[in-house]
């Protein structure tokens, strides 16, 4: 990428600035939305709905490849990321898939580079935007596209901070106004087995829930060497997993599904948590500040406890899952079983619930009536930021706190060579989160 296309931070606007102006008045109430007003399903005359890719990593990839897939008439005509390599080797990956390569057409002029990129793409005729960044730019993305009265798919976390959620629900408020589609990648709300186990457990299958346990353990995931010249901000951009301002730490990004399904559940969210965790086997500057294992003991109005797990350390117990306690019973949401008598267990179809996001969110808006995922979205994301609040201060940290935290993470500016922020590791009972 050649420097005239990397300094484009000046021309990115403070995402500091931007929260400020867009979220002074959210509270932390918590709402959860219905469907938004129909608008038309495309921007131009035809029936084509035409789609641009934001992020061009390995989620945002697939999450193309399912749009295609997901309706007959659709084409991917315009990509955006930070790195001009990421823009065209994915490209040429979704290319060599038989079943959607007739329906990609991007030109030269609409692969578009740097850290405004984003402006760039939103400023075609494209009808729908994926946002698939690190999350710490989901924010300024989201508001851009809805500005720009895009509809909207964008994965998950949402934000990293209290200013990100506020942003997004101002956005998610908007975009309703407007009657876009916005759909965001908590794909378990769309995967029959857990729609299913959910609905039961709602109707009383194991009567009052008591308790919940949820893990996201495994072995962690990858670090991309650093390589001679790289500054700062472009190593940090590669590996951004690592990076609060751009990731939120794991119990953020992953762990988020695991903490939304018993938020789901409870058609609610935790009013307080505490917490501990630390860095174990993560160490140095090339891992950034983000801990290796978090536990959390989340509490809801009508008192019952979510017990949260998270860890990436190798040769380690691993699990992905969420179990509940009820007054009359158990069960094993992931596993689609309640009570361990096996008295009931899902044996029904289970499509991919990737595919099945795109597939309700494309018909959705062929229908008139776009749906709008954003709020259970930000939410979800506000309890597992809550969290990292909760491990890293050592402090007991309730919902309007953490919502109206001040802590923005961002950097000062967004460029190449400029400096991101510099990672510094929490050390409970002196690192002040809210």
């Amino acid at each position: 990428m050649n420097d005239q296309k990397q300094e484009t931070g000046d021309r990115l606007s403070s995402r500091r600035q931007f929260v400020k102006g867009t979220t002074a008045s959210i509270v932390g109430a918590s709402v959860l939305g219905g469907l938004a007003v129909p608008r038309a399903a495309h921007a131009a005359g035809d029936d084509t709905l035409r789609i641009g890719l934001i992020g061009c990593g390995g989620r945002g990839t697939g999450a193309t490849s399912q749009a295609l897939r997901a309706d007959k008439n659709i084409k991917l005509v315009a990509m955006a990321d930070a790195f001009e390599d990421k823009v065209e080797s994915k490209l040429k990956q979704l290319k060599k898939d038989k079943e959607i390569k007739d329906k990609i057409d991007v030109a030269k002029e609409k692969r578009f580079v740097g850290f405004d990129a984003y402006k760039q793409l939103i400023d075609t005729d494209v009808d729908l935007v994926i946002l698939a960044t690190p999350p710490g730019f989901r924010p300024i993305h989201l508001a851009a596209a809805v500005a720009a009265g895009k509809h909207i798919f964008m994965e998950k976390p949402v934000a990293v901070d209290g200013p990100g959620i506020r942003s997004v629900v101002a956005s998610t408020a908007e975009a309703k106004k407007k009657g876009l589609a916005l759909g965001v990648g908590l794909q378990r709300h769309h995967q029959k087995p857990y729609i299913e186990t959910i609905k039961r457990l709602q109707d009383g299958a194991i009567g009052d829930i008591v308790a919940s346990r949820v893990y996201w353990n495994g072995a962690g995931v990858w670090v991309r060497p650093r390589k001679e010249g790289q500054t700062e901000m472009q190593y940090q951009m590669r590996n951004w997993y690592y990076f609060n301002w751009l990731c939120g730490d794991h119990i953020v990004e992953q762990h988020i599904h695991n903490l939304d399904v018993i938020n789901w559940l409870k058609g609610a969210y935790p009013v307080r948590c505490e917490g501990m965790g630390g860095r174990q086997v993560r160490t140095g500057k090339d891992t950034g500040e983000i801990f290796d294992h978090h536990a959390v003991e989340y509490e809801y109005a009508d008192g019952s406890r979510m017990f949260s797990y998270c860890r990436h350390i190798p040769n380690c117990w691993s699990s992905v899952s969420e179990h509940v306690q009820g007054t009359k019973g158990t069960a094993n949401i992931s596993g689609a079983k309640i009570s361990a008598d096996d008295r009931w267990r899902y044996r029904g179809p289970n499509p991919n619930p990737y595919q099945e996001e795109h597939n309700s969110l494309f018909a959705s808006i062929r229908s008139g009536e776009p749906y709008n995922e954003g709020e259970y979205g930000a939410y979800s994301t506000m309890t597992a930021i809550m969290g990292r609040m909760a491990t890293y201060s050592g402090k007991m940290i309730n919902w309007d706190q953490a919502l109206n935290s001040e802590i923005d993470l961002s950097p000062n500016k967004y460029a190449f060579d400029a400096a991101p922020p510099v990672p510094s590791v929490a050390v409970p009972g002196v690192t002040i989160t809210v």
